[in-house]
């Protein structure tokens, strides 16, 4: 029953206009009300979530809007980010459904469907870098932090907007759509590292999400804006390892990719929950 279900689910997404609801849900979750109603709307998802706000930074007078809660801040020190030079962190909290390396054929597997590099970055010149390197997936569910911070130290070269689609990132869509996370609008972020060369950071959208943003660049996903590839070069911002690096509004999924140059050892393990800034990857380039 529950896979029909799923299926019926996924049948129906297909036809529906989902950035559409995704814009006009972020619209509503942006929506100043009245305290108590905000008060009662985050009441009602902590105790759903269990959502710990122990780690949060409250404003004085509460949050504004369902939004400010779902994208709050946490505490100084509440992620302590792993010191250790050849380490690579966990970009943001969240579940780890993939950690190994990009097969010689350039593909790699998510949730049991084959992607490559190309396809989630929109650059065939720029995978080339992460041939026979090493990928990650992070999904972050409702209750978890929602800000997305540098994997490593280093210069940002490049941010690639992909506006694509906005499919769920659940099980109805990694069983039921075929090449999700290369379909769902995207944000990539590659910076360059001194020890582990071009790592790059990928904010994968989802329905009901609709909206990413980045620390360091005026740019909102969903927003009627057109794709685009920003170029720094020599003169990108230079972001340190557990930096801020984006914003997820609702939530969803960050791949990432490391320098096919940088030998690794995965240390985090696939399946278990991460926390933003706790070492998953020691290495560096040979």
């Amino acid at each position: 029953m529950a896979e029909i279900s799923k299926r019926i689910a996924a049948t129906a997404l297909r036809v529906l206009p989902r950035k559409g609801l995704s814009r006009a849900l972020g619209a509503v979750t942006r929506v100043g009300a009245p305290k108590s109603g905000v008060e009662r709307a985050i009441d009602v998802f902590v105790r759903a979530y269990d959502v710990d706000l122990s780690e949060a930074v409250r404003p004085e007078g509460g949050y504004a809007t369902f939004n400010d809660f779902f994208t709050r801040r946490l505490v100084p020190g509440a992620r302590p980010i792993d010191p250790a030079v050849e380490s690579i962190v966990s970009p943001s909290d969240g579940s780890l459904e993939a950690l190994g390396l990009v097969g010689d054929d350039s593909s790699f597997e998510i949730k049991g469907k084959r992607y490559t590099p190309a396809e989630l970055l929109g650059s065939e010149r720029l995978a080339e870098a992460f041939r026979g390197g090493a990928h990650g997936t992070i999904y972050l569910s409702p209750r978890d932090y929602h800000r997305v911070h540098a994997p490593v130290s280093g210069r940002v070269l490049s941010v690639e907007y992909v506006a694509g689609t906005l499919y769920p990132v659940n099980s109805i869509g990694t069983e039921y759509v075929d090449g999700l996370f290369a379909r769902n609008e995207r944000v990539c972020v590659v910076q360059e590292s001194e020890t582990h060369g071009l790592v790059a950071t990928i904010l994968v959208g989802a329905i009901g999400v609709g909206r990413m943003s980045l620390a360091f660049e005026d740019l909102v996903t969903n927003a009627g804006t057109p794709a685009r590839r920003i170029e720094y070069g020599e003169d990108g911002p230079f972001l340190e390892k557990g930096q801020e690096l984006g914003i997820f509004n609702l939530g969803s999924t960050v791949i990432f990719f490391v320098d096919g140059r940088c030998k690794l050892d995965l240390e985090a393990r696939v399946g278990t929950p991460v926390r933003m800034g706790e070492r998953i990857a020691t290495g560096r380039i040979t």
